[in-house]
């Protein structure tokens, strides 16, 4: 499979699973039908900038993605650009339309924009729902978020 597609799954799978090494992260993509190395896992976690933080709740160290407050990567532009079909508002609601499979990647790919006002962000397979405290909001993050895909 694509490395996008591949990578799309690590964002969304390190997102929902304490994924602690290279190893758990090879069987989970195995799981999901995606033949991957250990290898490749480990460009992958490079090139998606990767870290291991200490989780709250077991207290081993797990991936994430590095919480920075920087411009947002082009790998992740490449990825929304890809995974997304549409994007509407809704009074002071975001809805994203993706590829089938990919929601939970393109949220934790919002989540890293850090949207002021967001009240909530959930994602079901192919969409993300993010509430906003007003339609103001919504509207600024619409805008932003097409900026960003149609740099």
């Amino acid at each position: 499979m694509a490395r996008s597609s591949r990578q799309s799954k690590i964002l969304e799978l390190i997102s929902l699973y304490e994924i602690e090494t290279q190893d758990d992260l090879v069987s989970k993509l195995k799981t999901n039908k995606f033949d991957v190395t250990q290898a490749t896992i480990s460009r992958d976690i490079k090139e998606l900038g990767l870290i291991k933080i200490l989780s709250n709740e077991t207290g081993k160290y797990k991936y994430a993605l590095a919480d920075t407050q920087s411009q947002t990567s082009n790998k992740y532009i490449f990825m929304l650009k890809e995974s997304l079909i549409s994007i509407k508002v809704v009074n002071n609601i975001v809805i994203v339309k993706t590829l089938k499979g990919l929601a939970g990647s393109v949220c934790s790919i919002f989540d890293r924009l850090n949207f002021e006002n967001v009240l909530g962000i959930v994602n079901g397979i192919d969409t993300v729902v993010i509430i906003f405290s007003d339609n103001l909001e919504a509207e600024y993050c619409l805008n932003k978020i097409e900026g960003i895909v149609n740099c």
